[in-house]
């Protein structure tokens, strides 16, 4: 299926779908993205792909143009995608990447399934390990990109194997040890897409777990801002220390610029206030990364990834 969102984008949109191959999915030209983020900011995807099923996406990867860039969007918790748009191909996994279910005593979860929603799968099971999951907003592959943690525990600590797909199409199956995982680092290349995980678990008392998750989730309502445009963490913790201290430290906690503020509850947060750009998050978190370095001398690393092309100026070239 073809979709043409914009008339604006008519001929470069369309001359880009007919370079790429028949699926079974859905292509979309010029999307909206913003909506597909937290921050709620961000251009148009040049081509908006949502593969059928694993089968559609190695379909694609094995049929596409070489020379057209391809870039994995999961819900958007943890992305700040730039006001001039996603070139080329933007890959969003739906329905049928989003399953969880546990056998013995693994949970098998798509790469689209929720953090949140893999912790209470084990939980319905008895299944005792990925409570942390459900104090981590996003999905499984964007959790398995960076390793995600919370509460003391990460993935590799749960993870025994993932399927993902390469850039031509082939699929690996690949075991903890060959991801090459550290601390909101993984090895497998970026141009890698994953298409589901392995998790080991173990047996516990579901109240026991259920009491965890709720536990999980008073101390993020207590600690980090909620039901607000924002994303995950903002700035990974340099070595033995909290990034939230040094911002705070440097004088950042609620500085703004634009529409964008960093978080008076917890200043490792940036916060959409009702109408930043992405060039303001942007701005905003380089200025708190400047300050920091000046006060500290420590240079604070983005654990958000910000993606796409910035917005060209007013008379630049389009």
């Amino acid at each position: 299926m073809i979709t043409l969102a914009s008339p604006r984008h008519r001929k470069p949109m369309t001359h880009l779908i007919e370079r790429l191959p028949p699926v079974r999915g859905e292509y979309r030209a010029g999307a909206p993205t913003a909506q597909l983020t937290w921050f709620r900011v961000g251009g148009p995807a040049e081509v908006l792909f949502r593969p059928a099923d694993e089968a559609d996406l190695v379909d694609f990867l094995a049929g596409r143009p070489a020379d057209i860039a391809v870039t994995v969007l999961g819900v958007g918790s943890n992305v700040l995608i730039r006001d001039g748009g996603m070139p080329g191909v933007v890959i969003r996994l739906g329905k049928s990447f989003a399953e969880a279910r546990v056998d013995g005593g693994r949970v098998i979860a798509g790469a689209g399934a929720l953090d949140v929603t893999v912790a209470a799968t084990a939980q319905r099971a008895g299944l005792t390990g990925l409570e942390f999951l459900s104090g981590i907003p996003g999905t499984i592959g964007g959790a398995l990109r960076m390793n995600a943690g919370a509460y003391g525990s990460e993935i590799r600590d749960v993870l025994v194997s993932v399927r993902a797909i390469d850039p031509l199409g082939h699929g690996h199956t690949l075991g903890v040890d060959d991801m090459d995982l550290s601390y909101r680092h993984c090895g497998v290349p970026e141009d890698w897409i994953f298409t589901s995980a392995v998790l080991r678990a173990r047996t516990g008392n579901p109240e026991t777990i259920a009491q965890a998750m709720a536990d999980i989730r008073d101390a993020r309502e207590d600690t980090q801002p909620r039901r607000v445009r924002t994303g995950g963490s903002t700035f990974a913790n340099p070595p033995g220390g909290k990034a939230w201290q040094l911002i705070d430290a440097a004088g950042c906690r609620g500085l703004r610029i634009g529409g964008a503020q960093v978080s008076e509850k917890h200043c490792n947060f940036l916060l959409n206030v009702g109408d930043a750009s992405a060039a303001d998050i942007e701005a905003l978190g380089e200025e708190v990364r400047r300050r920091v370095r000046e006060t500290s001398g420590i240079e604070l690393r983005w654990e958000i990834r910000r993606i796409g092309e910035p917005k060209p100026a007013k008379g630049g070239a389009a």
